[in-house]
C-alpha cells in the first residue's frame, strides 16, 4: 500500500496492496460541501478517463463531482453510501470511500500531490 495522493480537485487516491486503488474526497472537500445527502455511484465494470466525472455527490449546500484522478475501471463501489452518504462526511478517508478501480497504470498516481503538497493547498 502507497500513501495517499490528492488531486486539485480534492479526491484522494490509495493504491492498495492488490494493485487496485481506492478512490474518496478529502475531509477539505466533505467539509466545504456540507451535509451529503445523496451520491451517485457508476457501475462495476465502467471504464474512465482520468478527469471524467464517475460519481455526483449531493448536499445541502451544492452538487459535485467526484472526478476520477487517474484512468481507470471499477471493479467495486462502496454500497453503502447511497443508503448512508453521511459516512462521507463522518469518516470520508475510509468509511467513507466511493469507488475502486483498477487503474489503466499504477504510475500515473505518482505526479499527484503528496500530503505535504495537498495541505499548502488547502492552506493557501
Amino acid at each position: 500500500m502507497t500513501a495517499l495522493r490528492y488531486t486539485e480537485d480534492h479526491e484522494w487516491i490509495r493504491l492498495e496492496a492488490d494493485g487496485t486503488a481506492t478512490v474518496g474526497i478529502t475531509d477539505h472537500a466533505q467539509d466545504a460541501l456540507g451535509d451529503i445527502v445523496f451520491v451517485e455511484m457508476p457501475e462495476v465494470g465502467r471504464k474512465f478517463a482520468k478527469g471524467e466525472p464517475a460519481c455526483v455527490i449531493e448536499s445541502v449546500k451544492a452538487a459535485a463531482d467526484l472526478k476520477m484522478p487517474v484512468a481507470g475501471s471499477v471493479v467495486a463501489v462502496n454500497d453503502a453510501l447511497p443508503d448512508d452518504p453521511a459516512k462521507v462526511n463522518t469518516d470520508p478517508m475510509t468509511a467513507g470511500w466511493f469507488i475502486r478501480i483498477q487503474p489503466d497504470n499504477p504510475a500515473d498516481l505518482e505526479p499527484l500531490m503528496d500530503d505535504a503538497a495537498y495541505q499548502a493547498l488547502i492552506a493557501s
